[in-house]
């Protein structure tokens, strides 16, 4: 498999921003991480999400195309892979999560607008985890912002991601479960999930491995 532009996605906590940065290093790829961590809203949504939902997934819906648009549809002469920690879709899962129907409604025709103006990936990669690891893995991370966030809004979060995907044809969806792996510090297990990404052919939908380090 012939990849441009590669997606490493996931549940909140799932690894995906250090997955991504590992094997940027290792491809030496161009790497798009998103900026979420200078959002103003996002400390002020997991404290009070009712009032501050809707300005949040529209600022993020800005700051996405912006990134995206920059990047991925501008050529680098010195790194043929890009990846990223995200795709454009990650907006609709969480503002449906997050809005009420009638903001949602709104938000749903801007998001329309611009979808279709960039590009889709090569190949989309989702890590799998259960909500107590992830929660786990928020809680050692320790952003005070997160304390708050509970099994149920992961839950969610993860059953928006799989609808998204049983809809999907239009390039491939890998979903690994890493629930036996440690890529982080574990160099075995980390060339276990680049070696199914790197030097495997997916067709087009849903593709599934479960691997064990």
């Amino acid at each position: 498999m012939s990849i441009d532009y590669l997606v490493i996605e996931g549940n909140i906590g799932a690894g995906k921003t250090t997955l991504a940065t590992m094997l940027s290093v290792d491809l030496n790829s161009r790497l798009i991480l998103e900026g979420f961590s200078d959002n103003p809203f996002l400390p002020k949504f997991y404290s009070d999400p009712a009032k501050y939902s809707f300005p949040l997934e529209l600022s993020f819906l800005a700051e996405r195309y912006s990134q995206l648009k920059a990047n991925i549809t501008s050529r680098d002469l010195f790194h043929k892979l890009t990846i990223s920690d995200y795709y454009f879709m990650k907006s609709l899962i969480f503002a449906q999560n997050t809005l009420a129907p009638d903001e949602y409604n709104l938000y749903r025709k801007f998001f329309d607008i611009i979808y279709e103006r960039l590009p889709k990936p090569d190949l989309y990669v989702y890590l799998h985890l259960d909500e107590n690891r992830l929660i786990e893995n928020i809680q050692k991370r320790g952003r005070e912002y997160e304390k708050s966030i509970e099994k149920s809004y992961l839950k969610t979060i993860r059953e928006g991601y799989f609808n998204f995907f049983s809809q999907q044809s239009d390039f491939p969806v890998l979903i690994i479960d890493t629930s036996n792996v440690d890529f982080v510090n574990n160099i075995a297990d980390y060339q276990l999930i680049r070696d199914q990404i790197i030097n495997n052919d997916y067709p087009d939908g849903i593709s599934r491995k479960i691997l064990k380090g």
